[in-house]
């Protein structure tokens, strides 16, 4: 009988269940369901717990019943997630509340005022003091959220990212437990140790108690119990935090790996493996994975917006039926002279890296009377492509070694014209694999180190290009590239 291997890819916009064939090691089928984003005031955004967990339960039954697979077959699972937003919930798993998102900026103000005193903590979690991360978050839900409060004081509050509330809810409560891919995100944990670290508690206000046992990224997690969607008994072997299992995916598991993923936003991961290199360029020094109770590092530059971008033209425009169909658009511009003025700057939520301003908006400049869609399609292309360059720039500022090709995957790295675009402004060569969904490929093949079926070494024989893109010439991206550090400057 044909054995399986699960992955739960649960992303900002749905959640996506991966089945792979355990002896090909090849993806068998996916199944994607969306959910509600809820945004109960301007720079608020939220997800209900419930609504995540049913995408779950409904995705997994859908892809069994799909490839008529019995839950027995299935021999590992691996969670990945998006990995700062926070989940407040009681000790039988019920949710207190929605669960905060990582793009959600309601702790600015406490940012701004605090960052002074957070200065001499930095070095400890090498991140920035910004509203992005989950310990503002969870001192927000602790002093502002009567139910969370009332759950701490009755010891029947659990505080977590979206990885440790799946697990807990697989494995039927019996399991609290993270890893410092996820943990490393929270302004909470030590780099150096890889645990919860009591100044930085006492600084947001959060009691070690409330918070998961931070173990290795590859480990036997809980096995699955009182489930109806799956038998009892099968190992969660693996979790990471969604960039890192999209490094992990790309076989990027060796010092001097680089990968960039295009999803909601676009996160670009350089491994610098048992080394904590500590950017001078606004880059966060975070944990790649933890494995044999060794943590191997990585720098990152975030961008929070990309592929949405993508979904504002389509869903607040009604410029494009579907998001492919933003190449489609761009492509009409024949012209890109008249393009160079026309600056898209896609900060829905604040600008991460390498500037690092929570209070940064949106905004469309340069417009003319000749700007229709179809310049509008390729400004935000541009914009996507411009912002994660300057996380590129800044990877190259702080890496020992040089940059020249750059390994792509997420949905939006299937736009042909984006990724010319991305290696035109970035002057590299940008590498697309056959599997694009390596955030979810990459935590299955973790799963399977996770119960000693593989080796780290073997990822390295799966990775396959599928098309490079090489950049132009054209003097259109230079000019555009300079006008964009500058409006920028001006502006924030």
């Amino acid at each position: 009988m044909k054995s399986f291997i699960l992955s739960l890819d649960q992303g900002t916009t749905g959640t996506t269940s991966l089945l792979i064939d355990s002896q090909s090691l090849e993806v068998v089928d996916k199944v994607n369901q969306e959910f509600k984003q809820i945004y109960p005031k301007p720079g608020w955004v939220e997800h209900n717990l419930n609504d995540i967990w049913k995408t779950v339960q409904s995705t997994v039954a859908a892809i069994l019943e799909r490839n008529n697979i019995n839950g027995s077959q299935i021999i590992s699972i691996g969670i990945t997630n998006q990995r700062e937003t926070t989940c407040a919930y009681k000790t039988d798993g019920q949710p207190l509340t929605n669960a905060i998102v990582w793009q959600d900026r309601r702790t600015s103000e406490f940012c701004k005022e605090a960052s002074s005193d957070y200065q001499s903590l930095q070095k400890k979690t090498g991140l920035p003091l910004d509203p992005y991360f989950s310990g503002t978050k969870m001192r927000w839900l602790l002093e502002n959220n009567d139910a969370v409060y009332e759950a701490s004081q009755a010891n029947d509050l659990k505080l977590s990212t979206i990885d440790t509330f799946l697990l807990y809810k697989m494995t039927n409560c019996k399991t609290f437990k993270t890893e410092p891919s996820n943990a490393s995100r929270t302004l909470l944990m030590n780099l150096e140790s890889c645990s919860w670290d009591k100044e930085l508690l006492e600084f947001f206000g959060v009691k070690e108690e409330l918070l998961p046992d931070i173990v290795d990224s590859f480990t036997n997690f809980g096995e699955t119990q009182g489930l109806d969607f799956l038998p009892d008994g099968i190992p969660i072997s693996c979790i990471l935090g969604d960039q890192q299992a999209a490094l992990f995916g790309q076989a990027g598991y060796k010092s001097g790996d680089l990968k960039c993923t295009y999803g909601t936003g676009a996160f670009i991961l350089l491994n610098t493996g048992e080394e904590m290199v500590y950017s001078k360029n606004g880059l966060l020094t975070t944990v790649a994975y933890q494995y044999q109770g060794k943590p191997y590092y990585a720098l990152e530059g975030s961008c929070y917006i990309a592929g949405a971008a993508v979904q504002w033209l389509r869903d607040n425009l009604n410029i494009i039926e579907s998001s492919p169909d933003v190449e489609t658009l761009a492509a009409n511009v024949k012209d890109l002279g008249q393009m160079e003025h026309l600056i898209f700057l896609p900060f829905f939520t604040g600008i991460g890296s390498p500037y690092w301003k929570a209070e940064a908006k949106g905004a469309i400049i340069g417009l003319t009377r000749d700007s229709g869609k179809a310049e509008l399609a390729r400004a935000c292309l541009d914009g996507i492509a411009l912002s994660v360059q300057d996380s590129i720039a800044a990877i190259e500022a702080d890496s020992p070694k040089p940059v020249t090709e750059v390994k792509v995957d997420g949905g939006a790295c299937q736009n042909d014209l984006l990724m010319h675009i991305q290696a035109s402004f970035s002057q590299k060569e940008i590498q697309r694999p056959k599997t694009v969904e390596t955030t979810a490929y990459g935590v299955a093949l973790g799963s399977l180190i996770g119960i000693q079926m593989n080796k780290m070494s073997d990822l390295d024989k799966l990775w396959k290009l599928d098309k490079s893109f090489n950049p132009s010439d054209d003097e259109y991206y230079p000019r555009k590239s300079k006008q964009w550090g500058e409006t920028i400057k001006k502006l924030f």
